[in-house]
């Protein structure tokens, strides 16, 4: 009841932007989550490739924010950018499905390249549409419901952590219908079908957005005027023309003071002298505070990578390691191991709600503290529960190596798999729901689209460093010829326990380093 009665309190432009933002999810998972499978029995892929593929893929998609934010934050506004990047988003989605269903009657090179820029097409609609979505409906919370009252003075943290929890909790319904449904669709249905559902709820999405128009605030979309980027140019510009003004005057010592007491710094253009003294001051600070910001969150940023690694594992090599294994139910049905992902969002949206009714007062009593954990210390629970999942994944790995023969390969049933995928979803309750908050929070008011992306950076780079990490493995434990990899097509030479084992290890020791920067930080402050 308590949920439900904070679910009511949220706008109806927050609802809605949530409900929004779950279509979305469906539609990006119903696209990504049996994406590796597509590449492998349509494109025909070695397991290895696909894998690369769909990490570099989602590595993109997650770094494009990061390019795209500073510019909304300074020159756009969020609406339009949602408007426009959707657009994007939609022509990507109308590409791939018209990939799919002409892959019979076109050729292997040009089904690859309309596959790619197809994929790479929702990745930049994506790059400006999930940060700008998200910062658009914090951004819709009351400014009242931000100041502080004498009656309770931690209204405005506790509407935002309501307002993301719920918004995590929308995007996990959606992700759980798009991995429920459509892998069942693609594999025994096709794939053309399979591409043109997302599709269509994209284009419905679109329409919910535009009717929402006159709901919306948009007193905090460019409110501040920060122009963060512009500001950051005029900062370089007016340190660079005072090295060069300095070292003119060196020539002459004897006048620097002089000239300087006389006639302030300024620059000239077509029509007008624009003095520079008090806004380069103010430039500068402005982007020594920048500066200070990121890289102040650039270890913690860094410590979390490896969160991302593992969780590219369930849309690669769980589905792989699935594929090995008995997926039989009845005499006819076979489970796409796809849509066992569909735990994780299961286990997040039926546990989520103990987290604030059974978790939270649970910490409050063993802490004496009337918040109970902090973020860092949720980030943190969260990072130890992935180790655990990786090292149950090693171990179930084991177990189907061994019981395994020459003759048959799917001994060992692929319910085995769900306890990896239920911790991974409990872990993400912790880290992805306190990462969101802690970006968030740590930037300024005129930087708040560049937090989300911040956030969404972590998964990207961690994409890019899983794939850079499949490559160095398969390398390194190729044989002559390039056969006996761990990550072989053949699953009976295949090692997915080792690597398993590998990320478990260093999973681990970024969760050291993380708690050792979390302590030190907490030290200084």
């Amino acid at each position: 009841m308590a949920e439900e009665k904070s679910f009511q309190s949220l706008n109806k432009p927050c609802v809605l932007l949530i409900v929004i933002a779950g279509v979305e999810r469906f539609v990006f998972k119903g696209v990504a989550s049996n994406l590796v499978i597509y590449l492998i029995d349509v494109m025909n892929m070695s397991s290895s490739s696909a894998a690369r593929t769909v990490n570099s893929w989602c590595g993109f998609t997650s770094m494009l924010p990061l390019l795209v934010a500073p510019l909304v934050d300074s020159y756009w506004n969020r609406y339009s950018t949602i408007l426009a990047s959707s657009f994007l988003y939609l022509v990507g989605l109308l590409a791939l499905t018209s990939t799919a269903l002409n892959k019979s009657n076109s050729s292997s090179s040009s089904s690859s390249s309309s596959l790619f820029w197809s994929l790479y097409l929702i990745s930049l609609g994506q790059g400006g549409y999930n940060p700008s979505l998200q910062a658009f409906g914090a951004d819709q919370i009351d400014k009242e419901d931000e100041l502080p009252t004498k009656t309770d003075t931690d209204k405005s943290p506790a509407k935002k952590s309501m307002f993301f929890k719920w918004w995590y909790f929308g995007i996990c319904s959606g992700s759980l219908i798009g991995v429920s449904i459509m892998p069942n669709i693609q594999d025994t249905v096709g794939w053309g079908l399979g591409f043109a559902m997302p599709t269509m709820a994209m284009a419905v999405s679109i329409v919910m957005f535009s009717c929402g128009s006159r709901f919306y605030s948009y007193s905090h979309d460019r409110s501040n005027d920060v122009r963060s980027l512009e500001k950051v140019v005029q900062a370089i510009k007016c340190s660079v023309s005072k090295f060069v003004h300095s070292k003119t005057e060196e020539k002459k010592p004897g006048l620097v003071d002089l000239e300087l007491e006389e006639k302030p710094l300024c620059l000239k253009g077509e029509n007008e002298t624009v003095c520079l003294v008090d806004e380069r001051s103010n430039n500068s600070n402005h982007l020594v505070k920048i500066v200070k910001v990121v890289v102040s969150l650039l270890p913690i940023w860094t410590t979390l990578l490896m969160f991302a690694v593992i969780f590219q594992q369930p849309a690669t090599f769980f589905i792989k390691q699935g594929m090995a294994m008995k997926r039989n139910i009845g005499d006819s049905y076979k489970i796409p191991p796809a849509t066992l992902q569909s735990a994780i969002t299961i286990s997040i949206i039926l546990l989520m709600p103990f987290y604030d009714t059974i978790f939270i007062p649970l910490t409050k009593l063993i802490l004496r503290n009337e918040n109970g954990i902090t973020t860092m210390q949720r980030i943190a629970i969260g990072m130890f529960l992935s180790v655990i999942a990786m090292i149950f994944a090693a171990t179930v790995e084991m177990k189907r190596l061994q019981t395994s023969t020459e003759s048959e390969l799917e001994t060992l049933s692929i319910f085995w798999l769900l306890p990896q995928y239920i911790l991974l979803g409990i872990s993400d309750i912790f880290t992805v729901v306190g990462m969101q908050e802690f970006f968030y929070s740590a930037v300024p008011e005129g930087m708040k689209t560049m937090g989300i992306a911040l956030y969404t950076s972590v998964f990207g780079v961690g994409s890019f460093l899983s794939a850079l990490l499949v490559y160095l493995v398969e390398y390194f434990t190729s044989s002559e010829g390039g056969k006996g990899n761990w990550f072989s097509d053949d699953m009976r030479e295949a090692r997915l326990d080792k690597y398993y084992w590998l990320l478990a290890v260093t999973s681990a020791l970024s969760l050291v380093i993380f708690v050792l920067l979390c302590n030190l930080q907490k030290t200084k402050s």
